[in-house]
């Protein structure tokens, strides 16, 4: 598949270059292209197809641009630019399988089924392409009630075993729509018995159980899922409800267009989910293709734009979730994060409110209004809404660990410390083994010089769980240099800037360390390095005096012991270095 989607354009004579700038309209051909190119690479599709359609207007036979224009419309999911590109291009390149796989679809939808199958055959070009080929051939072969081809395509592929999976499991939704409930629940048998439970194999079982009467079998397979996950899925629960209530489900895949919109979906979120991006968001685009309104398509496109930090995209994909989804409650959560990381706070506060509004007792919904509010440093209202989640806990148990966590920090940033620092004990009471509740506390006492020994043990074990977090470590070196242990802070803490040289504190303090060891220099170049990231604004004055005048001298005689014997290690130590740098007789 990479090999038909990463083709190179070749450019004729003539071509000049030009300016890339995404705000600026290009001036020449090869301009255009490079412009469409870097709009891609940035995800913004919107432009890329522009710019494409800017190059082709000038250079409208070129095999190579097509191809580029012909991929953005599909990623975009702009169908009707997408078919114009695909006639053309399949005129001067007809051995590009994306092409043949998209007619082929545009075929089976208006019913072609021979011509569909023509050119998916023809799509079959690499291991991924071969099981799409024979899955989608397959299921073509069920449009037109032929089911002994169909299962006889599939066999093809029997001695794959990287394919077993989806062999066996089209194997299953084919046979249940034949009405071969035999050899539907031998398939559902193996792929269960082979540890292949994955959420669609589970959710076909459970149904295809129900369905044909067998409602402690698809109970029992539905709440062994359960069990193996963090948290219910909504499709479990909404089936598990229907089944209490004695309502009776179809099975998964009904029609042979679903069908193969399971392919093309199931394919595309294991190819996401192994790192294949591009090609993934292809193959969801073109399950949605055949079901525009594919609430699971939905959601994984929408992650895909996510990841790619395309928020407002994402919510316009899940905008389209029909409301009768079992996922359109959760997916709402998703569109209040989306609008907050675009400055949107407000909204999503709306957003979540309404949610509370229709589900007072979903804790979720809380979670999101407090996290969103406390990265937004608006404690108040935070600490507001973690105290609702609490109070409509019941039994404590150690998964609420978090809850109290995020409530004592909110207290703490509001200098309520005594609340706080209950919330944060009972984190620790409930889950001891959470790094960032240990360095919390920790951090805190060290920072009040109070409970010292025990700070210093919490932030020790925080680090041995999570030896490569640089807040972490940092937490360690200042606890150190709290103690007037400075040339062990120092230590720590230059590891810490290792791990996170982006953070103006953690420099901040390797600059105050240095200093106390005698590494005046080192220490100013730190401090300025803080003042250069962006500290807090009250912070930026107390680094400005320290880049001109430093710390002011210790108070305390066996700080300043400790301080001296810092800097006579340190001189040592650059002794040692210079002599081992001298050339040897």
């Amino acid at each position: 598949m990479c090999a038909a989607l990463g083709l190179c354009l070749v450019w004729r004579p003539g071509a000049a270059p030009a300016q890339t700038n995404l705000s600026a309209e290009p001036a020449s051909l090869f301009g255009s292209y490079l412009a469409g190119r870097l709009a891609r690479g940035h995800h913004d599709l919107a432009k890329a197809s522009r710019f494409y359609g800017r190059a082709l207007e000038r250079d409208p036979d070129n095999t190579a641009l097509l191809t580029q224009a012909f991929q953005t419309e599909i990623l975009r999911g702009n169908w009707d630019r997408a078919g114009k590109l695909a006639d053309l291009l399949f005129l001067k390149e007809p051995n590009d399988r994306l092409v043949r796989m998209f007619l082929g679809l545009r075929a089976f939808k208006s019913g072609n089924f021979a011509a569909a199958d023509s050119q998916l055959e023809a799509a079959a070009f690499s291991p991924i392409g071969e099981l799409t080929a024979a899955l989608a051939r397959a299921w073509i072969k069920v449009a037109d009630s032929n089911f002994d081809t169909a299962f006889a395509r599939l066999d093809k592929m029997k001695d794959a075993d990287w394919a077993r999976f989806y062999i066996t499991y089209h194997r299953a939704l084919i046979a249940d729509v034949a009405g071969d409930t035999r050899k539907a629940r031998g398939s559902y048998d193996r792929l269960v018995r082979e540890g292949m439970r994955t959420l669609r194999v589970v959710m076909a079982y459970a149904q295809h159980a129900a369905h044909h009467g067998d409602l402690k079998l698809a109970k029992n397979v539905l709440e062994r899922l359960n069990r193996r996950s963090p948290s219910p899925h909504p499709l479990v629960v909404s089936l598990l409800q229907d089944l209490k209530g004695g309502k009776k489900p179809d099975i998964l895949i009904a029609t042979a267009n679903d069908g193969l919109a399971e392919v093309f979906y199931g394919l595309g979120h294991t190819l996401i989910g192994e790192g294949n991006v591009e090609v993934g968001a292809i193959y969801l685009q073109l399950a949605l293709y055949l079901k525009p309104r594919f609430p699971l398509a939905l959601v994984a496109l929408g992650n895909v734009y996510e990841v790619q930090k395309r928020y407002a995209d994402a919510n316009d994909v899940y905008q389209l979730i029909p409301a009768a989804s079992p996922l359109h409650f959760s997916v709402q959560i998703s569109r209040a994060f989306n609008l907050n990381h675009i400055n949107r706070v407000e909204e999503a506060k709306t957003l979540l409110e309404d949610l509370h509004k229709q589900r007072p007792r979903e804790v979720k919904v809380l979670d999101a209004l407090g996290f969103i509010m406390r990265g937004r440093k608006r404690y108040a209202e935070a600490a507001v809404y973690y105290s609702k989640i609490i109070s409509q806990l019941g039994r404590v148990e150690p998964k609420h660990w978090s809850y109290f966590y995020s409530r004592g920090v909110c207290y703490e940033r509001l200098k309520l410390w005594p609340k706080a620092e209950a919330d944060l004990v009972k984190a620790v009471e409930l889950s001891p083994e959470q790094p960032a509740v240990l360095n919390y506390l920790g951090y805190s006492w060290v920072d009040q010089k109070r409970n010292l020994t025990k700070a210093m043990a919490y932030i020790s074990k925080a680090v041995q769980l999570r030896p490569d977090d640089g807040y972490i470590v940092d937490s360690l070196g200042w606890a150190h240099y709290r103690l007037g242990n400075f040339k062990d802070a120092v230590k720590h803490l230059e590891r810490a800037v290792e791990l996170k040289s982006e953070d103006p504190v953690i420099n901040d303090h390797l600059g105050d360390a240095l200093w106390r060891v005698g590494r005046k220099r080192e220490a100013r170049f730190q401090w300025e390095q803080a003042l250069k990231l962006k500290p807090e604004p009250e912070e930026i004055a107390k680094i400005k005096r320290k880049i001109e005048v430093g710390l002011p001298p210790l108070a305390s005689p066996r700080l300043q012991r400790k301080a001296r014997d810092g800097r006579r290690a340190a001189r040592l130590r650059r002794g040692k270095e210079s002599m081992a740098r001298q050339p040897q007789p």
